[in-house]
């Protein structure tokens, strides 16, 4: 008898929807490259802009404003390189009056910390803002922050570790006082929860195909009429000159599709998986004493929940886990395998015990209530068995025979 799979790491990356990978399939005989003039090329580029399209009204955007990366990496990477290139004098004279100041979280994703410290490390001063216990930023700290030297504010709409949501439109309305440009990383959010960039007045906005049901290897940079951006590839004409080489056009179909899709369904995404958060929430805390749950307790994705189980080492229950069916993940994806807790809980303030015996359980279309129910059941006896054996726990346990 096979045995029973959740997968519930949904945050990580997302199944392929059918009818994302029905018309990705029909993309493989379009085989013209959509920068060629004769029909076969006007019909894939008819098909890419089209795509472009559905990307864009995702998030209220003009398609001419979105262009298309390999993923949410390569959009945040563009960002700060064209932050660079303004003070650099590498196009002729400094563009930015001065201004050689980034505002960012210590709670962003390691592509936006680690592009700052690049920076940094290039003479920038770099403010990493501080979030209070939720993981919302410290508002007076910020206004703190931005001065008239202040380039570039780049704060994530929503945490792929804890779920929290950020108040980007605020955060955005300082950061245009101020003369900054306002970037968002809104790989966990766009498809999620309402984006709208007219609403939020961002200027850059960053978007990833696999984690709404598209195929990985593909995203898309939302760059607002007048910002400025430079090209990390030279090279043809294609996303205007900003992003050189062939299309990858069944990718881009896949992600138009998985847009699409992700537009219609949002308010039923929001509902039904929000119920299903909720009941896994509720559930744990009856069953399993002494926990904590981080992150807002409503300005949360519907799909996120973070457990932290003193006594229990996050590997440990996530082995334990596994071998009855159930896949989730300690963190980030793109932190696995580093034996350092998460930069995230500790800078909510989970001590470093707390944070290695953290479990994020994200959720996502396929899970069921009957899924959430057996985890309910299943994950009370392996943390008692492992809180029974660990040396540092204080919980009474009682080990299942």
């Amino acid at each position: 008898m096979e045995k029973r799979r959740i997968y519930i790491d949904y945050n990580a990356t997302t199944p392929l929807n059918k009818e994302v990978k029905a018309e990705m399939i029909e993309d493989f005989d379009i085989y013209g490259n959509a920068s060629s003039m004769h029909s076969s090329g006007r019909h894939a580029h008819a098909r890419l802009e089209q795509a472009r399209k559905a990307v864009g009204d995702l998030i209220g955007a003009p398609a001419k404003t979105v262009i298309f990366t390999s993923g949410g990496s390569e959009s945040n990477n563009m960002v700060f390189q064209t932050i660079w290139r303004l003070t650099s004098g590498e196009y002729g004279k400094p563009l930015t009056q001065g201004r050689r100041e980034i505002i960012t979280t210590a709670i962003e994703h390691p592509c936006v910390l680690n592009s700052a410290a690049y920076l940094k490390s290039l003479g920038f001063k770099v403010y990493f803002l501080p979030v209070d216990e939720y993981g919302k930023v410290k508002m007076d700290e910020y206004r703190k922050a931005l001065s008239e030297n202040t380039l570039l504010v780049s704060v994530m709409m929503a945490n792929n570790e804890i779920g929290t949501i950020q108040d980007i439109k605020e955060i955005a309305s300082l950061a245009k006082t101020a003369g900054a440009w306002m970037h968002t990383d809104a790989v966990q959010a766009a498809g999620k929860i309402p984006v709208n960039v007219d609403d939020l007045q961002v200027d850059y906005l960053t978007m990833s195909g696999h984690k709404i049901y598209g195929p990985k290897g593909i995203g898309a940079l939302y760059v607002r009429s007048g910002a400025p951006l430079f090209p990390l590839i030279h090279g043809g004409h294609q996303e205007n000159g900003f992003r050189a080489g062939t299309y990858n056009n069944v990718g881009i179909l896949g992600y138009g599709k998985a847009a699409e899709l992700a537009k219609q369904n949002l308010e039923a995404y929001g509902r039904e998986i929000r119920a299903l958060r909720n009941q896994l929430r509720d559930g744990l805390l009856a069953n399993v004493p002494n926990i904590t749950i981080n992150g807002h307790p409503t300005d949360v994705l519907p799909n996120t929940l973070n457990v932290s189980f003193p006594g229990a080492e996050g590997e440990s229950i996530l082995l334990g886990m596994d071998l009855k069916g159930i896949e989730a993940s300690t963190g980030s994806a793109c932190a696995s395998g580093s034996l350092e807790p998460s930069h995230v809980l500790m800078a909510v303030g989970v001590g470093p015990e707390l944070a290695h015996g953290s479990i994020r359980f994200s959720l996502g279309w396929g899970v069921s209530k009957e899924d959430i129910q057996y985890i309910i059941d299943t994950v009370p006896p392996i943390i008692a068995r492992f809180r029974a054996m660990s040396t540092v726990s204080s919980t009474p346990s009682i080990v299942p025979l």
